[in-house]
């Protein structure tokens, strides 16, 4: 909990540098390399956060990353403040909190669209149309196939999840029958 807060408070911060600068997708895009990079070397991340290596070897090694990945100066900065307040192992919190809130102020929304089968582009166009006109933000839709849904859509929005699947649908009217 308190690691969430210290990642989402942090990742407020950049994403009001970034919108000052017009650069909120640009260092999404950084923080979410970076992040990446840590989460795929495990070597890296436990260096950042081994006692056993000095702060000067800790910057100089995220000096030569923050060159090598290309990174604008304000993320690499950022980066630097997170290892001096040791606070580095919590990039890819903050890389995801960042992300929801570049979403959030960029007006973008990521459902989540599982049905029982394959749907057809028209099908999936349709409802991402349906989606940006009920919600009044642009729609970049994730499809997922489950075939024990049977048929029928699951959409999940942020936390609210719209079942419309026939599997709910018959575990409804079992519930019933068996209530009597």
């Amino acid at each position: 909990m308190i690691t969430n807060a210290i990642a989402r408070r942090y990742a407020k911060a950049l994403v009001q540098l970034a919108a000052e600068e017009s650069a909120v997708e640009k260092f999404n895009g950084e923080l979410s390399r970076v992040a990446a990079l840590l989460e795929a070397s495990p070597e890296l991340s436990s260096m950042f956060s081994n006692p056993a290596y000095g702060i000067e070897a800790k910057k100089e090694i995220l000096r030569d990353v923050i060159g090598k990945a290309g990174l604008s100066t304000m993320v690499g900065n950022f980066l630097q403040l997170l290892l001096d307040r040791n606070r580095i192992a919590f990039l890819p919190q903050i890389a995801a909190s960042y992300s929801a809130f570049a979403d959030e102020l960029s007006g973008i929304i990521r459902p989540v669209l599982t049905s029982g089968m394959q749907l057809e582009a028209g099908q999936v166009e349709e409802i991402k149309t349906a989606l940006a006109k009920s919600t009044g933000k642009q729609v970049v839709l994730q499809v997922e196939v489950d075939p024990a849904l049977i048929g029928g859509v699951v959409t999940k929005i942020g936390d609210k999840v719209y079942d419309g699947s026939v599997r709910t649908q018959l575990d409804r009217i079992e519930d019933i029958l068996q209530k009597g």
